[in-house]
């Protein structure tokens, strides 16, 4: 089994009290399990910043778990920041470079297989009614890997980032392994009774070569 690697390059001193708490990021492509792992993390007893606007549908029936302010990161809306410190936050790849680097980081980073995510994507937008084949499956795919690979590096370059890579298919089938390797990257902070309530295999679908998940 492959598991999640650890890259921690956060070099600062912390301070005292709730100031001296990361900022917990869930993040990855669009589709690539991050809600499912925000809802863990909230059982764990990491509470979420979320504003519950966008609500639970057919293609995450437990909810995104997102903040919209988030959004706005490229506009530099930052000042929720403060409140997020001992809080875990959803943000896509590709808003991560945004992140003031004037805080600390851990960042769960969501792998998936790129056929799955595909997808995945493909089965959303057709539900939503749009065009799922603008751009061929070869094009969007060099696409995402370039993009991966440029947030990899960047990621790899900040100083106040810790980061967790973690597949999510491992998380399906070795969940406890799993929340052992995210309780130990958060400090021993979790609940793992709890989380291992939440990894629910009936969301494991949209299977590519046999094997996939939501």
């Amino acid at each position: 089994m492959a598991f999640g690697r650890i890259f921690g390059n956060n070099k600062k001193k912390a301070s005292s009290g709730r100031d001296a708490l990361p900022i917990t990021i869930v993040s990855g492509l669009p589709r690539s399990g991050t809600s499912m792992m925000m809802k863990m993390l909230d059982a764990g007893g990491i509470e979420p910043m979320t504003d519950e606007v966008r609500a639970a549908d057919e293609d995450n029936p437990k909810g995104y778990f997102e903040f919209e302010r988030v959004k706005a990161l490229d506009q530099g809306d930052t000042d929720w920041l403060p409140e997020a410190r001992g809080k875990v936050v959803k943000v896509i790849s590709a808003l991560l470079k945004y992140l003031p680097d004037d805080y600390q980081y851990k960042v769960i980073f969501m792998k998936r297989r790129l056929e799955e995510n595909l997808q995945s994507q493909k089965k959303m937008l057709l539900r939503r009614g749009e065009d799922p084949n603008k751009v061929s499956d070869d094009e969007l795919r060099s696409m995402l890997e370039a993009h991966l690979k440029m947030v990899d590096d960047w990621l790899h370059r900040q100083p106040n980032i810790d980061l967790l890579y973690v597949p999510y298919h491992d998380v399906i089938e070795h969940p406890q392994e799993s929340i052992s390797m995210l309780n130990a990257f958060l400090d021993h902070r979790l609940n793992t009774d709890r989380i291992a309530e939440i990894v629910d295999s009936s969301l494991y679908r949209n299977r590519a070569g046999g094997s996939g998940m939501k």
